[in-house]
């Protein structure tokens, strides 16, 4: 990306506008951000703090601060000891998003010849769908078109029945509390009835989860 030889060349400019030494821009270590910290890319400021003679975190803020004068595409940057962790504006993002489009042969579209099965949504059949659900979807199909622009032969499923502790739970909930409850005769949708008696079970469990027996005893 040309963003990473930009920033090798820029923090090697400030090394040498503000520590006045000279350093090779490839020497510059920039790794993607870890997840648990805010930003894009960190550039690890450890082996300058030799030509600055100050600490990591005020090299890092004062790297920092030219770079974001530097590179406009720079949206802002926070420090951790001494790595410099820099977030791209969301313009920068968009803009290679449309240049990445361009190229036809992005991610190498030639068929791999391979199979991969991606099984998403699956929903449990004894609760109603909710927002989660639309996620699991969303995160499933666009995995899929990825695997799919990278050429490889991609078999969409899902379990239709994917059975749980939770149905356990609703037979047993409706047994003890249910009075032959059924949709027909309480106007309510199968799925939102059974997940009514899964939620009854549940509170159940929490209310009672300091005593000795979760749930009262069955008769035959």
């Amino acid at each position: 990306m040309k963003i990473l030889n930009e920033l090798e060349v820029k923090v090697a400019a400030a090394v040498k506008e503000l520590y006045n030494a000279t350093i090779d821009p490839a020497a510059v270590k920039i790794e993607i951000t870890n997840k648990e910290f805010e930003g894009d890319y960190t550039v690890a400021v450890f082996p300058l703090v030799r030509f600055s003679k100050k600490s990591p975190e005020v090299t890092c803020q004062e790297i920092g601060d030219f770079l974001k004068v530097q590179i406009p595409e720079i949206a802002a940057f926070n420090v951790i000891k001494g790595f410099l962790n820099i977030t791209l504006s969301n313009e920068y993002w968009k803009q290679y998003l449309f240049e990445i489009q361009k190229i036809e042969a992005y991610g190498n579209s030639k068929s791999k010849n391979e199979k991969i099965v991606v099984e998403y949504s699956s929903p449990n059949t004894n609760k109603p769908l909710h927002l989660g659900h639309v996620r699991n979807i969303l995160l499933g199909w666009s995995c899929i078109k990825i695997l799919e622009s990278a050429g490889y032969n991609v078999i969409k499923t899902k379990v239709v029945n994917d059975r749980g502790i939770a149905i356990c739970k609703s037979m047993l909930a409706w047994k003890l509390f249910g009075n032959g409850e059924t949709p027909d005769n309480s106007g309510k949708k199968g799925d939102h009835l059974i997940g009514d008696y899964c939620l009854k079970i549940n509170l159940r469990q929490n209310t009672q989860s300091g005593s000795k027996r979760i749930l009262p005893k069955m008769r035959s």
